[in-house]
């Protein structure tokens, strides 16, 4: 069973603060960096724990006063009280489901529009603006790190960096096609549109990694950013265009002002998504080896959001699914990706 090994997380804590100390520790900074990220996430985590079994203690508390006193006012005190640490609990146990290797990391997330022109592209920017909900609500930092505009309206492509534990763990569960149907603002005659647009998610690997990229194997361009960054930014050639050759993996960044800057943050997605490549063909073999005839493709369509002719939201890996469409698209996104957690560690 999936549970909190609190043993092993105090042990780590004392293993960390003690190499902490020691005085070479902060001789490679970068190593010193992510070493103390993990200190932090432990020890939050171990504090999360300690903060919900108090919690507990005091409802116990508040139930026992309420039975004594004999004092029925009290009940709705107490169920509220339950609740609340019940939804609680149920947001630490999902949190044991984010066993992966790279759960813990940063994301970069990509939405490109489908075919279908201003209208897909219209709906990538409202995909956008529903995941920066969702990111503000959970307490993520989000940094956009490339834009392209829609042609007339919306968004043809944007990249952007959450950040903050476990985002990866969570948002890994949006990746795939999302389809939306409504009545469509920029058709004249009020038909009926289905668009589409693709979310890419991908951990970000930070420090050093298992992943070793050879230089031939890469075509470096560099080009003038557009968009928002004044007029120094649009004066020189600082955004860069990476190209894995064995692979056509195409990475850009234009979100610092600095060639070198971008550079190392393109490199930094590029070893994302060569890792996420190989995450997703050892889950490819694995369900080969399981005999499932499945496939995981990353075009697959994982949700419709349909706005006519009757409101609905609904997740077709899980089931999972809500007629208020609206809290959706304002970032309530807890009930698809928790339902796609349980299901993945059932």
């Amino acid at each position: 069973m999936t549970h909190f090994d609190l043993a092993g997380m105090k042990s780590r804590i004392l293993e960390l603060n003690e190499e902490m100390a020691e005085p070479e520790y902060w001789s490679n900074q970068e190593r010193a960096q992510i070493k103390n990220k993990e200190l932090k996430q432990t020890e939050d985590m171990l504090k999360s724990f300690e903060n919900l079994q108090q919690r507990l203690n005091d409802v116990n508390t508040l139930i026992e006063i309420a039975l004594e006193l004999e004092d029925e006012s009290m009940t709705g005190e107490v169920e509220a009280e339950l609740s609340a640490v019940e939804q609680t609990a149920q947001e630490m146990y999902l949190s044991t489901l984010l066993t992966g290797k790279y759960d813990k990391n940063n994301a970069i997330l990509t939405l490109h529009a489908g075919a279908g022109g201003t209208e897909a592209q219209d709906w990538t920017e409202m995909l956008y603006r529903m995941y920066c909900h969702y990111t503000e609500k959970h307490g993520y930092e989000v940094e956009e790190l490339d834009f392209l505009d829609g042609e007339e309206a919306g968004i043809k492509s944007v990249t952007f960096r959450v950040s903050g534990l476990n985002a990866y763990g969570y948002l890994k569960a949006e990746k795939g096609v999302h389809r939306l149907v409504r009545i469509s603002p920029f058709d004249s005659n009020s038909r009926r549109h289905t668009s589409f647009s693709a979310l890419e998610v991908m951990p970000e690997i930070e420090g050093e990694s298992e992943i070793v990229i050879p230089s031939e194997d890469l075509e470096v361009q560099t080009k003038r950013s557009t968009g928002a960054g004044g007029q120094h930014i649009n004066k020189t050639e600082s955004a860069i265009r990476i190209i894995h050759k064995p692979t056509g993996i195409v990475v850009q960044c234009q979100a610092e002002r600095s060639q070198i800057q971008n550079r190392e943050t393109a490199m930094n997605m590029l070893r994302s998504k060569l890792i996420e490549l190989q995450e997703r063909e050892r889950e490819e073999l694995e369900l080969e080896l399981k005999g499932d005839s499945k496939k995981i493709e990353w075009g697959s369509q994982i949700r419709s959001y349909v706005f006519h002719p009757y409101n609905m939201v609904k997740d077709h890996r899980t089931g999972a699914e809500t007629a208020n469409i609206q809290a959706v698209m304002d970032g309530a996104l807890d009930m698809f990706i928790n339902a796609y957690l349980s299901k993945k560690g059932a």
